[in-house]
């Protein structure tokens, strides 16, 4: 046990009764005994992932019977599309993209002065659904993805690495708005015996280059565009 203690391994302190007790139960405070009871940390490794595997199980059964594409963008597991959901509840309360993205925190905040035009990261909006963006962003950036290629073309045009990942941000937040509001369209046309159907897929699949509204704040509401289209593996 102590060479156990000495390498740092997962152990538990226990208290039971002293084997020189009567039979009184419960027996008092000051007839426990402290046991030490080492923890094997491969069963432990193996248990954790067990109920990780059991949860993901479950949230990817909860996101389809819900009728959410969301996991079918890359970066985006069951954990992720559960937070979508649950955070965001009734998409239609957003009346624009810039309304969901300035909710979530990836709409840019004007910071300019005189003739210097620049923007600054927004640190309001909510916090754990800005996090689930972040993510999905650092996914897409390891793959050749269409996320890469838009990183990439803000790089080429001048944008800092920060700058570049902003924008990427925002511009998966608009994607996934409008994956949002697709799903519950169906959903409302369909009903339940139309969840298990195939999305249907009537656009392209990269960005449109020439449409970069991550770059501007949007202080206010605008007209939703249909220039954005899904990010996919």
């Amino acid at each position: 046990m102590r060479e156990w203690l000495k390498r740092g391994m997962p152990w538990l302190e226990v208290a039971v009764p002293s084997p020189c007790t009567d039979t009184e139960y419960p027996p008092r405070e000051e007839h426990m005994m402290t046991v030490i009871i080492g923890v094997d940390p491969h069963k432990r490794s193996a248990t954790i992932d067990h109920k990780i595997k059991a949860a993901d199980k479950e949230l990817r059964g909860l996101v389809t019977d819900r009728g959410s594409t969301l996991m079918d963008l890359k970066g985006i597991g069951p954990s992720s599309a559960a937070r979508l959901l649950a955070d965001t509840g009734d998409i239609h309360r957003f009346t624009t993209r810039d309304r969901f993205a300035s909710w979530n925190g990836t709409a840019p905040l004007d910071a300019s002065s005189g003739d210097h035009q620049r923007h600054r990261l927004s640190r309001s909006g909510n916090r754990e659904i800005n996090r689930v963006l972040h993510i999905v962003a650092v996914i897409q950036l390891r793959h050749r993805t269409a996320g890469r290629a838009y990183y990439d073309r803000r790089r080429l045009a001048g944008k800092t690495s920060m700058e570049a990942m902003r924008a990427l941000k925002r511009r998966l937040s608009n994607v996934i708005y409008t994956r949002m509001l697709s799903d519950d369209d169906r959903r409302e046309l369909t009903g339940p015996a139309g969840q298990s159907r195939t999305t249907t897929d009537s656009s392209a699949t990269g960005f449109n280059p020439h449409t970069d509204p991550s770059d501007k704040p949007h202080p206010g509401p605008t007209t939703p565009s249909n220039s954005d289209t899904p990010i996919r593996s």
